[in-house]
């Protein structure tokens, strides 16, 4: 067999890569969770670094000056997730500098550039932190050393503890992992002390504060990742005392005390995935209990942040637009509403606002590197870009992307993101499709994938829709795919397709698939339905929902979201299992898995790879 660093499609793929990132080795390629003083004088963001082409990406912490991005501090390791103190005085950021993977808090006295200060060592990894709204404490999301990550953090676990066992040693698994569990600590800066906050068995997913001395958080009896689906959101006072503020039949995220704890924001979403919270927003009367829902005229709320105790900021997404506002006296008010992405690289919308309401983001679209952006009523200015030459070269070869709608069978409108080539067409097409499944794309710097500009590259089209399911839509659209996954969304992505072969732009002959996790499961069931499909890459997929149901770590979600008893023959977990129509199959497909991941185990990937290989059809597996 052949060498696979000497065939010509890896050196065509190398050289692509090279051209695009190699001019910005050792400087930030990509841009993430942006922060700013309430003053708007002066701001962070997290910055994704390339050394090489190999291995994964450094993060470090960056200011804006004069148009360019500098580093705040010099200290080995990754750092991220910045953030300034009320008064803007300080910085508190994570860092890993002791153990790689292991985030511990670091302070920057002086808000300025300069070496930072580390804050006592807390028993596991900070996931983030926050200032009290007097600035006087921190509060710290501290995750075991072996807790779960959420399918959209990669899915796996935030570390590999070390053990003394010998490697043939059995791995004993009886549900009490102590190392699994999340809770919460506050940091002192002036006394320089640490104090956990959260009682033993309550697990914290997230928390923000709520006036001084309390905060508020998704909680759950549980640390298992499926636990996250029910959990509920409860205040946890100074002494540790617990009390229940609302439990939701969907799912609950993003909580944010007011800084006087007079209300309580939270957003109620149908989610697949923990972190990725996309929907309605909730205000809520902690001494009360009574619960506002506010109109955000369409707009899926993604992200909160209270500029004081009377205005509370939003981001979301409606359609596929971005989207700022805020909220005074239980009415919202837009800032702005753009095409572009202001996601950052990461899933959903995300920015920092300052107290006269500009709402700081990174901002890109498929045609635009991300850049650091201060936008308000008043105007819009960027402060900072990754444009480089090599962006300069992913430009000039990568085609252009333009919005495409269809009509499935039922009548539903879809939306989707064609990148094509310069040209009439019809082009050879590529399905990209999303996980979650509530997730969605937008306009963004290469989609978010670099296989998508490289297909181009090479005469592709690419369409990236967003069925029923995706968010930007409401939660009545999002919940469409809820008990009917593999159901009527599969006939939005073959309607898709229909209309760009219609419209000229797409030969139907040439039509391939791609996709990672819920997108993985659609790549491998789109096969089993119509067998028009040139090529398919199903990676990180569910296959086989019966033995889904027993061997990941969100099982029960799985099952809620199908509709189906694995114990009843004829549900769902049958009928919607691609390795079940296998038989059907004519379409040669490259089954991808991660061997750690714990949300769509590699043995979904293989159990296909088995079932092509039992009906001659011409699989491979990686």
């Amino acid at each position: 067999m052949e060498d696979l660093e000497t065939t010509a499609a890896y050196r065509k793929v190398t050289a692509h890569l090279r051209a695009w990132h190699e001019p910005a080795f050792g400087r930030p390629h990509a841009l993430r969770e942006p922060h700013v003083t309430r003053d708007g004088e002066r701001v962070v963001v997290t910055g994704a670094v390339l050394d090489d082409l190999t291995g994964l990406p450094r993060t470090a912490v960056y200011t804006a000056v004069n148009g360019e991005l500098r580093a705040v501090s010099a200290g080995r390791g990754s750092a991220r997730g910045a953030r300034f103190s009320p008064d803007g005085s300080r910085l508190a950021f994570l860092a890993d500098r002791r153990e790689p993977g292991v985030s511990q808090l670091h302070l920057l006295p002086d808000g300025g550039l300069g070496e930072a200060r580390p804050a006592p060592e807390v028993p596991g990894t900070v996931e983030y932190a926050h200032w009290s709204p007097d600035g006087t404490a921190i509060l710290l999301g501290v995750a075991g050393l072996g807790a779960e990550l959420s399918g959209g953090q990669g899915s796996g676990t935030n570390s590999k503890r070390k053990t003394e066992k010998p490697s043939w040693f059995p791995v004993v698994e009886d549900g009490t992992d102590a190392g699994a569990w999340r809770s919460l600590w506050v940091y002192t800066p002036a006394t320089d002390t640490l104090k956990r906050l959260s009682p033993e068995g309550l697990n914290c997913w997230e928390a923000g504060w709520c006036g001084p001395d309390q905060v508020v958080v998704i909680s759950s009896e549980e640390p298992g990742e499926d636990a996250w689906y029910t959990a509920r959101l409860r205040l946890i006072r100074a002494d540790g005392g617990v009390r229940e503020l609302l439990s939701s039949t969907v799912q609950l995220g993003l909580p944010a005390g007011s800084p006087d704890g007079a209300q309580v924001a939270v957003v109620e979403a149908v989610c697949s995935d923990r972190w990725l919270v996309a929907g309605d927003l909730l205000l809520i009367d902690p001494a009360t209990g009574e619960v506002q829902r506010i109109d955000t005229g369409g707009t899926d709320v993604t992200q909160v942040e209270w500029l004081d105790a009377d205005r509370l900021g939003y981001l979301g997404q409606r359609r596929l637009d971005s989207v700022a506002g805020i909220v005074a006296d239980g009415k919202a008010r837009e800032v702005f509403t753009t095409e572009l992405s202001c996601s950052g690289g990461s899933f959903y919308a995300h920015g920092a606002f300052t107290s006269d309401g500009r709402v700081l983001t990174v901002q890109d679209s498929y045609e635009l590197p991300p850049q650091l952006v201060l936008e308000g009523e008043s105007g819009r200015e960027v402060l900072a870009s990754v444009a480089h030459p090599g962006t300069g070269y992913l430009n000039s070869v990568g085609g252009r992307a333009e919005t495409v709608t269809w009509t499935a069978p039922d009548g539903l409108e879809i939306d989707g993101i064609l990148c094509r080539p310069t040209g009439d067409g019809p082009f050879p097409l590529v399905v990209n499709i999303h996980g979650g499944p509530i997730w969605s794309f937008q306009n963004s710097w290469s989609m978010r994938y670099p296989w998508v500009p490289l297909l181009v590259v090479q005469g592709y089209a690419v369409l990236s829709p967003n069925p029923r399911g995706s968010s930007g839509r409401g939660q009545e659209f999002a919940g469409h795919v809820v008990g009917d996954m593999g159901g009527a969304d599969t006939h939005d992505y073959l309607s898709g397709i229909d209309a760009l072969v219609e419209r000229g732009v797409v030969d139907g002959a040439r039509v391939g698939l791609i996709g990672g996790s819920y997108g993985g499961f659609m790549s491998s069931w789109l096969v089993t339905q119509d067998s028009r499909f040139a090529a398919a890459v199903p990676m990180s997929p569910v296959t086989d929902w019966y033995s889904q149901g027993f061997t990941s770590n969100i099982s029960a979600w799985g099952n809620r979201f199908l509709d189906a008893d694995p114990e009843t023959a004829g549900s769902r977990a049958h009928t919607r299992s691609p390795v079940l129509h296998a038989s059907k199959v004519r379409t040669p497909c490259l089954n991808v898995a991660g061997a750690l991941d714990r949300c769509t185990p590699p043995g979904q990937a293989r159990e296909f790879h088995q079932a092509l290989l039992a009906h001659g059809v011409c699989p491979r597996c990686w």
